[in-house]
């Protein structure tokens, strides 16, 4: 039936829908051509002064001046970082509420709780990556170890002695000493701490052998003497530690494991405000102020946009599952 032969009422009725949707329509295009008209919500799961917050206070003054707009950043720790996440993947969608996607929620998390608060293939969509920061491998100063060679000798001899630390079942410390494990040939059992803080007190007191953990935890204690660090777990040196060898230099082949932290929006996000967002993120690491600034807590910029990011954050996670398997790790 065409408009001309359809009953008034029903077509009045069609035009007026029709009207509708064209007003919601043209208002939306205005929200986001009017974006952002308030401070941006900026949601992380560590504890304040963690890394996720750093790497984000690091790019808040040049993003805000490039926005007009302040971000508030707000933490939200518990449940290894699925109560922030959940709490962002259900916000409103109105480009307004962000969080701060790490390694260990959105590359770590998902195969690791038997329930995660968030969906990875459909929510928190990447809108950039930020940066990365590297772990190492440390050890007590005074334990005599020099390399990770001699490491792996201690751990095959010394079997009842090979205790290694973690900041949590399931986190990237933990995981990374599974993964060293099988690629260097030995098995240290695994002991699990509350936190990176409680797991840094345990290897300076001697009750593990060696721990992973991001280079800013330990450097303060390698300076004075009391850590050492065998190796870094990417795939290149680091500019504050240049002496200290990759994995791959100490003879552990491919392995390149890094942290890394960006920002996700909220699930339902309007893709224009997300590739807005996006582009400012990128901009505003193009600014050598920045970059120093990231430099100077460890880490390296690395600035990608909403698309790339989204497909690493996916690779990730492929690359973490059969690891999380391998640990035997899994959370309610």
């Amino acid at each position: 039936m065409t408009s001309s032969t359809m009953p008034p009422r029903r077509a009045a009725r069609r035009r007026l829908l029709a009207l509708t949707g064209a007003a919601v329509v043209a208002r939306a295009a205005r929200a986001q051509d009017a974006w952002p008209a308030r401070p941006l919500r900026i949601v992380q799961a560590g504890a304040p002064g963690g890394g996720s917050e750093m790497m984000v206070r690091a790019i808040e003054p040049r993003l805000a001046e490039r926005l007009h707009q302040p971000l508030v950043i707000e933490s939200r720790p518990g449940a290894g970082g699925m109560v922030a996440a959940g709490l962002v993947a259900t916000a409103a969608p109105d480009g307004y509420t962000y969080f701060v996607s790490n390694l260990a929620t959105n590359g770590i998390a998902p195969s690791l709780y038997r329930k995660p608060s968030f969906d990875p293939r459909r929510d928190l969509p990447g809108v950039a990556l930020i940066a990365t920061m590297s772990n190492a491998v440390a050890v007590r100063a005074d334990g005599g170890l020099r390399s990770v060679a001699e490491l792996a000798a201690y751990i095959k001899a010394n079997p009842k002695k090979a205790f290694y630390g973690s900041a949590g079942a399931g986190t990237s410390s933990h995981l990374c000493g599974v993964l060293l494990g099988q690629r260097a040939g030995f098995e240290a059992s695994h002991v699990p701490y509350k936190g990176t803080a409680a797991n840094l007190n345990a290897l300076l007191a001697g009750e593990v052998l060696f721990s992973i953990d991001n280079v800013p935890l330990y450097a303060p204690h390698v300076k004075a003497g009391t850590l050492r660090l065998l190796a870094v777990t990417r795939a290149t040196r680091i500019d504050s530690f240049p002496d200290v060898p990759t994995l791959a230099e100490a003879g552990v082949r491919d392995f390149d494991v890094s942290s890394w932290y960006g920002l996700s929006a909220a699930t339902g996000t309007p893709p224009a405000i997300i590739q807005r967002l996006g582009a400012e993120v990128v901009a505003a690491l193009a600014d050598p102020a920045i970059q120093a600034r990231i430099r100077s807590l460890g880490a390296e910029p690395a600035p990608m946009g909403p698309e790339a990011y989204s497909a690493f954050m996916r690779s990730e996670l492929e690359r973490w599952a059969p690891v999380v398997k391998a640990s035997g790790a899994v959370l309610d």
